[in-house]
C-alpha cells in the first residue's frame, strides 16, 4: 500500500479514487493533483513509483490543507463558534443538527440518544 501523508491508500483502486481516501481530498482536488503532476488517472495506486509518491506528498503539503491540519482547523472553528455563544455554537454544544434540519424526527438516528429540544409539551 502506498503511504501518502501518513495515510495508506488502497492498492487496487485507480489513482483518482485512491487519493480521495485522504481527508480533505475529494474528486475534484484529486483530478487537479493528478493533472498538475502529469500522472495517468487510470493507473492503479500500487503502480506509483517512490518518486511519484514523494511528488504527491510534496504538493499536498505545500499547496493544500489536508489531513491533520484540516481536522485541527475544523475543530478550532467549532470551538470558536461555541466560545462566542452564537446559535451554531450552541447547536454544536447540544449535539443537535446545525444546518437547519428538522429535529422533530430524524435528528436522533445519527446523533445518539434522545435530547430535549426547546420546551415541547406532549
Amino acid at each position: 500500500m502506498p503511504r501518502i501523508i501518513g495515510i495508506d491508500v488502497p492498492d487496487n483502486k485507480r489513482l483518482e479514487i485512491a487519493l480521495t481516501y485522504i481527508y480533505g481530498v475529494g474528486d475534484k482536488l484529486s483530478s487537479q493533483i493528478i493533472a498538475k503532476l502529469g500522472l495517468n488517472p487510470s493507473m492503479r495506486a500500487h503502480q506509483l513509483s517512490e518518486d511519484d509518491i514523494a511528488r504527491i506528498n510534496a504538493l499536498l503539503q505545500k499547496e493544500y490543507v489536508v489531513e491533520g491540519d484540516l481536522r485541527r482547523q475544523v475543530q478550532n472553528d467549532i470551538k470558536r463558534l461555541i466560545s462566542i455563544h452564537c446559535y451554531r455554537g450552541s447547536r454544536h454544544r447540544l449535539g443537535l443538527p446545525v444546518r437547519g434540519q428538522r429535529t422533530r424526527t430524524n435528528a436522533r438516528t445519527r446523533k445518539g440518544k434522545r435530547k430535549t429540544v426547546a420546551n415541547k409539551k406532549k
